[in-house]
């Protein structure tokens, strides 16, 4: 049985930006994440060892997010490479991270990047 497990709306105050401005005082990202697996054996069995394990998978986002960067598009690419290292039941990873109110002069919600990954 093929299913997906996914974590919607994180939120987390962090560092990333080119600015100098946003490493220093920070800005709220949201952050979507998405990994479709094969839980069959886990629901068949009820044991958590047969699918992945969401609160892994929040613990893999944070790390990546507590951790600055200029680019998200470097934070996703080390999530979604993380992801596929630690939990081998996943097949593809699908991420989505906003930044909140983005400093580009002008009235605009979030700025996101979303990103596909296949083992």
């Amino acid at each position: 049985m093929s299913g997906r497990v996914a974590l919607e709306g994180l939120e987390f105050h962090a560092f990333h930006g080119v600015y100098p401005h946003e490493r220093e005082s920070g800005n709220w990202f949201e952050v979507d994440i998405a990994v479709d697996t094969d839980f069959g054996i886990a629901a068949e069995h009820d044991d958590l060892a047969g699918t992945v394990n969401y609160e892994t998978l929040f613990r893999i986002v944070k790390e990546e997010m507590d951790k600055p960067s200029k680019l998200l598009e470097t934070v996703a690419d080390k999530i979604v490479n993380d992801v596929l290292k630690a939990l081998p039941a996943a097949k593809v990873v699908e991420l989505k991270i906003s930044k909140l109110n983005p400093p580009i002069g002008g009235k605009c919600r979030r700025a996101s990047i979303i990103i596909t990954k296949k083992r």
